[in-house]
């Protein structure tokens, strides 16, 4: 009988004990989609910028139906692989020339609603002397602006990489802003073949996530690329 009653005060103190190590219920409200739909619906912040309006409207012309993005971002060490592969020194007025080509295309503006351009492109004018932003908004194109800073390699990782450029991004988009940019390119990429370990997927989101924020709050419709290898 002994051995009964100290049986039972031990479970229940271990009911006890245990009910205190316990997690708390969570309140949750359920989330009631149609029956139909299996799709989890993600809306955008509402939050307030002073381009809102202006925002839209240019997501709006580079989605235009019919028309595509122009990507001429090479770096200048990429633009000098096209021109020594003609016989052409990589030399800045080469490289205007190659893109004055690109911009001066009769009819672009008929096709083409958006141009991505590297940072050296938007500061520069045509061989006879327009600025290209000029060019690009007199035939109806959106001048964009590539903003990362390239790949690096991935420490501890199953030889991935991270897109670099978040310091002092919001400044440059501002400057971008203020020479006549109105969208801008961000490329992350997750490698398959390596992996792709969790660590580098969150790098990628994180980034990519973090770019797009800061792009809109400067005025530049950003451009989410994740791109998978």
């Amino acid at each position: 009988q002994r051995l009964e009653i100290v049986s039972q005060q031990a479970l229940e103190m271990s009911s006890i004990s245990a009910s205190l190590f316990q997690k708390p219920a969570l309140k949750t409200t359920p989330c009631r989609l149609p029956a139909h739909s299996r799709r989890l619906v993600v809306r955008a912040s509402t939050a307030v910028t002073p381009f809102n309006d202006e925002l839209i409207a240019n997501a709006k012309k580079l989605t235009a139906a019919g028309k595509g993005l122009l990507a001429m971002d090479e770096s200048n060490a990429t633009c000098g692989k096209r021109l020594d592969s003609i016989g052409l020194e990589n030399t800045e007025n080469n490289r205007k020339a190659y893109r004055t080509i690109l911009v001066g295309t009769p009819g672009l503006g008929e096709y083409i609603s958006g141009a991505i351009l590297f940072e050296e492109t938007l500061y520069q004018s045509t061989l006879d002397g327009t600025p290209f932003v000029d060019v690009l908004n007199n035939q109806g194109i959106l001048p964009g602006i590539k903003v990362d800073k390239g790949l690096v390699p991935m420490t501890n990782s199953n030889g991935e990489s991270w897109c670099q450029g978040l310091d002092g991004l919001a400044q440059r988009c501002a400057e971008y802003y203020k020479q006549g940019a109105r969208f801008a390119k961000w490329r992350s990429v997750v490698n398959i073949g390596a992996g792709p370990s969790a660590k580098a997927l969150f790098d990628a989101a994180y980034g990519l996530a973090r770019y797009g924020v800061i792009a809109q709050n400067a005025g530049l419709v950003p451009i989410i690329e994740p791109e998978i290898l």
